[in-house]
């Protein structure tokens, strides 16, 4: 693949296509190899993914990423979600590529991100919106799911999503070891924003599965700062 993040990638040290890829990214798998590629060459060079991660970008990034998407509610109609703090496209973009239905929107704050998201989207023909902001700044809910990787703790991430999402929305927040203190500690403001306590869900094996908080946001917004 070329274009203006530059050539294919001609590094011996990216991890192998995994099997499971082409079951999980079906028709789209030669965008995914072509975004693991992007991720390994000019996302290392921008400093947005370490050099140190390019032999488990699939496992770790791209397939764990991926592995929200049966988490996600089901709908008759398209379902519009929105990735905070996308970064280098994760979890936006391989869930985007899982699941074409989704009207996916990537939201950034970084200039220097939002720039190698536009790049991305456009040079794999993806049909994704690139947001330059925070999720502060959005003054009306507009989404139907807010999905966020390594971005904040969940007790913060329950109150940016609670600006994002319609009432009855979502929250999908990909967690790791930490994710029974993180529950824990957010309970308090699950409460406030929600009728149901958060559900811990996984999905997928060790090495490229995903743990996934679900918190339904179905109480009214409180007025005022975000807190």
């Amino acid at each position: 693949m070329t274009g203006p993040l530059g050539p294919a990638s001609l590094t011996t040290d990216v991890e192998p296509l995994p099997a499971q890829a082409e079951a999980v990214f079906g028709e789209r798998l030669p965008q995914a190899v072509g975004y693991v590629d992007l991720l390994a060459t000019a996302g290392v060079e921008r400093g947005l993914i370490g050099p140190r991660e390019r032999p488990r970008l699939w496992s770790r990034h791209v397939l764990n990423s991926a592995a929200v998407a049966p988490a996600l509610p089901s709908t008759d109609g398209p379902l519009e979600v929105v990735d905070i703090g996308s970064g280098a496209g994760l979890p936006g973009i391989p869930l985007a590529l899982a699941r074409p239905d989704l009207q996916m929107t990537l939201l950034e704050p970084l200039a220097r991100r939002v720039v190698f998201l536009d790049e991305t989207v456009a040079a794999l023909g993806l049909s994704i919106k690139v947001i330059r902001g925070r999720a502060e700044e959005i003054a009306e809910p507009r989404w139907d799911v807010a999905v966020a990787r390594a971005v904040a703790p969940l007790e913060r991430l329950v109150v940016l999503a609670s600006r994002l999402v319609r009432p009855g929305g979502t929250l999908l927040a990909v967690k790791g070891r930490t994710v029974a203190a993180e529950v824990a500690a957010a309970a308090s403001v699950i409460r406030r924003r929600s009728t149901r306590p958060a559900e811990v869900l996984t999905f997928g094996d060790d090495a490229s599965g995903a743990t996934v908080v679900r918190v339904l946001l179905d109480r009214p917004r409180p007025r005022g700062r975000v807190s």
